[in-house]
């Protein structure tokens, strides 16, 4: 198949890596070659499927969203470049889905999209939800190493070859499914006190269980993560969900994204804004990048406000975006507002902030803020000081690693980040009547801010995402 565009492009340092290259191998789109020469930059490797020449947006009803959508991911291009027919792929992709169903219960599927009547009817407005605990391994992130898994069989990677992961508990479960479906071994770590019935299961799974203990001596930062670097030295490869350390995993995680573009045109729904949870930032920078793909290809008008939710024991993305506001507003001379990196419960200030810096001759501003941004990510984002705490463990990732798309998401949309507290994240878990945990409602955790705020008003149709069931102790 000729005429096939599948380079990746950095987001940081603008570097292109063509995954063709026989010196680029099967690791091209995981990380960019300049990571450790320019530590400065944030550099994340970023695909886009209109780059490839895609105009029209897939009509194939098949209810497996990587089948469905599949022209918008980088491995269907990348098979159809190494000489698979689209028949193959899609045999592919179901051999694959067939042996996680076999592993896990069910394959992939569209999940459902419904107004949440029991927030509804709290909340006095009309809460839209995505529920993803009906997802492989119980939440979004099983979307994120299918993406995975596909291009490792694409790229014909030897099964022998040992993957890693870094999880609070949900991550490394849809890892550990996955790789067990494709017969793929997998190390994955986790806090010592996961939970005692996730630990059984990755156990039960096969997975080469690492607990690791944050202790007063312990280098700054998530001990997961650092122990997933070292076995990233050791020839691991990234099977992850932090964009920054496998940009491959934000390609499966559009999917939901593209599903809500569908299921939006089914109901004829234009949400008035759209509120998700956050710890590392893969989740939210997979969903708007493929409602971006719905914008690009003429299925959605815009996107429309985007908030960000992560909770107060653990907040770095709130700094990354006063940061960045603050210097695009002090470009534009708007003395009279500043962004607050550590006080939450202005909601007022930051919707002026957002509507300001949303203008037109603010185009310029926040785009050198941007930039400036990106070239400097230790002065935007760095490891949270304090041990992170709260109900919503899954949401405590000591650094937003995908920090610098969605803080330039919120700004183009008119969105800003919202931080709650245990109260608020328990009473939003309680009103969802839902089978995620307090992790997976934070998102309706951060409506109930923006609604108390007066941010949120009575005729609004307000989109969210369900996801991380709960699971026994």
């Amino acid at each position: 198949m000729t005429g096939v565009v599948v380079t990746f492009r950095c987001s940081g340092c603008a570097a292109t890596v063509d995954p063709l290259d026989p010196l680029s191998g099967p690791r091209a789109g995981f990380r960019c070659p300049n990571a450790d020469r320019a530590p400065r930059i944030d550099h994340v490797l970023v695909w886009e499927p209109h780059s490839n020449g895609v105009t029209t947006w897939p009509s194939d009803p098949n209810i497996n969203p990587f089948v469905r959508y599949r022209t918008l991911h980088h491995s269907y291009w990348l098979a159809r470049t190494r000489g698979l027919t689209d028949q193959q792929y899609v045999d592919r992709v179901g051999r694959l889905d067939q042996a996680i169903a076999g592993v896990d219960g069910h394959g992939f599927v569209i999940t459902p999209f419904d107004v949440c009547d029991a927030a509804t009817d709290a909340l006095g407005i009309r809460i839209w939800a995505k529920d993803e605990t009906r997802n492989v391994a119980g939440s979004h992130k099983g979307r994120h190493l299918m993406g995975l898994a596909l291009h490792l069989d694409v790229e014909r990677v030897p099964v022998s070859q040992r993957l890693a992961i870094a999880s609070c508990g949900n991550a490394a479960l849809a890892a550990a499914t996955v790789a067990k479906a494709a017969r793929r071994p997998v190390e994955v770590f986790v806090p010592a006190d996961a939970q005692p019935s996730v630990l059984a299961r990755l156990e039960a799974l096969g997975a080469t269980l690492n607990r690791m203990e944050r202790t007063p001596d312990s280098a700054p930062g998530d001990p997961c993560v650092h122990g997933f670097h070292e076995a990233l030295k050791r020839g691991s490869m990234p099977f992850c969900v932090q964009g920054n350390e496998n940009g491959l995993t934000i390609d499966g995680g559009n999917t939901i994204g593209h599903e809500l573009v569908d299921q939006f045109g089914v109901i004829g729904l234009q949400p008035s804004r759209i509120v998700v949870h956050c710890g590392g930032g893969a989740f939210a920078t997979s969903l708007m990048r493929g409602l971006g793909h719905g914008v690009h290809l003429g299925q959605l008008d815009r996107i429309p406000p985007f908030h960000v939710v992560q909770a107060d024991g653990a907040a770095p993305l709130r700094r990354a975006w006063a940061a960045v506001a603050n210097r695009a507003l002090s470009v534009l001379g708007a003395d009279d507002l500043r962004a607050d990196g550590m006080r939450y419960d202005d909601h007022a200030m930051d919707a002026l902030i957002a509507d300001r810096l949303i203008q037109p001759d603010a185009f310029e501003a926040t785009a050198q803020a941007l930039q400036f941004a990106v070239a400097n990510r230790s002065s935007h984002m760095w490891v949270w000081e304090e041990v992170p705490e709260s109900v919503a463990g899954g949401i405590l990732d000591d650094e937003t690693y995908d920090w610098f798309a969605l803080v330039g998401a919120m700004i183009c949309t008119g969105g800003w980040p919202v931080v709650v507290d245990d109260a608020t994240l328990i009473e939003a878990n309680e009103i969802s009547n839902s089978a995620a945990d307090e992790t997976g409602t934070a998102g309706l955790a951060g409506v109930i801010a923006l609604r108390r705020a007066g941010q949120i008003t009575d005729d609004e149709d307000v989109v969210c995402v369900f996801s991380g069931i709960r699971r026994s102790l």
